[in-house]
């Protein structure tokens, strides 16, 4: 047993969750209206990385980006703008607004004293007690049978010579900026690469986005990730694929990217560099050893369908706990775990998990890639339905891009479907539904959809295997 400094016993507890991301706000309201006692830490602001710095706060970014793009292209919809003009401060300003409403919102449903309690500090576990886990918060301990641990994810920063020797932005840090970038270079083609890769463009940025793989989104079908890239080249991305980083030198506020493409070595001069290259479990100063609780080489912490650790009474959740690292599996992970604790055990991660890319066009994806069918040896037919045949597409102008659908060859049930569209992270919902209800694409072929709209062009893409039987 370990305890901290201070002689008076822990504060006991029913449960205590770590981290206020997520799945611990809305847990632990669901627990202490189940009747339990229930404590939540967090060393900084409520929300988790979804409200502070992620999807709320990126989100209001990009709409900002949206409206310069869209004031830009007025004149193709019969409408005189004059020249456009982004004011990169009152941007991020709105968007910091945004995170901060949301997060105030949080906060003002705990009351002080009040069940579930609410305390501030770093969490670490120290063992167990006599009733169950201990827990270090600054100079208190608190003891409780289960403990949840819910601490998520922080930047993976590469080892690259000279990157630390001066200032990056990353996804922790972007939303402090004031000043407009002349230049980002952009490590990383992952979803964050993308998206941020965009906003900095719209509103006025030059970007060079530098990645290893030699496509962007590498879990994506390349026609996908090569219409994205066509995407963003049209509005002046500027790419380095099949490439990495071999040093970074900072000179007077200026940053020089030695990149290598093959026998190819360019030095990109930049005024920013924005680390987009994966994220890493916060797990390293937890306490995990006092327990014994099991993490894989990176950190992330082994659970099995029920979110459970290796340590009975201590359970995981949201990005901590590996796997689709999405704010939507994060909020299910409260609902299992909701079952676990309160309920009857049986809701699980056996879960279907759609995800978005919100770039424009937007990219809405569930179920199986063509490329991960096939590799998984399954009967599969495919259909491809371009945007600029659907009428509603090409009255708001926006014709870019393409649905394509998975069914099995055997049973015509969904296997998955990529919509990179304009909403296309909406559209791809009718998909989520229709697989998560077993039901055959007939279904959906067969329904009668409302004209003129985008989700026509859904339901087109399903009756394309009528048209062409053979088709796979």
């Amino acid at each position: 047993m370990t305890r901290a400094a201070n002689d008076g016993p822990p504060r006991l507890f029913d449960v205590v969750i770590i981290g206020a991301g997520q799945a611990g706000v809305p847990l632990a309201h669901d627990l202490a209206s189940a009747g339990r006692r229930v404590l939540l830490v967090e060393r900084k602001h409520l929300g988790g990385s979804c409200v502070n710095f992620g999807c709320t706060p990126t989100k209001a970014a990009l709409a900002s980006a949206q409206v310069a793009h869209d004031a830009r292209h007025a004149a193709e919809f019969g409408v005189r703008v004059g020249e456009v003009h982004v004011n990169f401060a009152d941007v991020m300003e709105r968007a910091r607004r945004v995170s901060r409403e949301s997060r105030q919102g949080l906060e003002a449903s705990f009351d002080p004293g009040g069940d579930p309690a609410l305390l501030r500090g770093h969490a670490r576990l120290a063992g167990r007690g006599e009733h169950g886990v201990l827990v270090h918060v600054g100079d208190e301990v608190v003891e409780a049978p289960a403990i949840v641990l819910n601490t998520g994810t922080r930047s993976l920063v590469p080892d690259v010579e000279g990157l630390r020797d001066g200032p990056f932005l990353h996804a922790g840090n972007w939303l402090e900026l004031d000043e407009r970038p002349e230049h980002v270079v952009m490590l990383g083609g992952g979803y964050i690469g993308v998206e941020m890769s965009q906003f900095y463009r719209r509103v006025g940025a030059r970007v060079t986005l530098v990645d290893r793989g030699e496509h962007l989104l590498g879990r994506e079908d390349e026609d996908v990730s090569d219409a994205l890239r066509g995407a963003l080249e049209n509005e002046g991305v500027e790419f380095r694929l099949a490439s990495h980083v071999e040093r970074i030198a900072h000179d007077a506020g200026a940053v020089r990217v030695h990149v290598t493409s093959g026998d190819r070595r360019d030095v990109l001069d930049a005024s920013h560099v924005f680390v987009a290259t994966g994220r890493r479990p916060n797990t390293d100063d937890l306490g995990l050893e006092t327990l014994g609780v099991r993490v894989n080489e990176q950190g992330v912490i082994e659970v099995d369908e029920r979110l459970s650790t290796s340590e009975p009474g201590v359970w995981a959740a949201g990005d901590v706990r590996g796997g689709p690292m999405f704010t939507h599996t994060a909020w299910d992970d409260y609902r299992v775990l909701a079952s676990q604790l309160t309920g009857d055990g049986s809701r699980t991660t056996r879960r279907l998990v759609p995800y978005g890319v919100f770039t424009d066009p937007q990219l809405g994806r569930v179920g199986l890639s063509e490329r991960e069918a096939r590799d998984a040896g399954r009967a599969v037919r495919v259909a491809r339905y371009d945007l600029n045949r659907n009428g509603k597409a090409n009255e708001l102008g926006r014709p870019d891009g393409f649905i394509k659908l998975l069914v099995d060859a055997n049973d015509d049930l969904l296997l998955g479907a990529a919509v990179l569209a304009s909403q296309g992270a909406e559209l791809v919902h009718v998909y989520v539904d229709l697989m998560n209800a077993d039901a055959p694409r007939a279904v959906l072929a067969n329904a009668v959809h409302v004209h003129p709209t985008l989700s026509e062009a859904v339901q087109s893409v399903a009756r394309e295997f009528d048209r062409d039987p053979q088709r796979s």
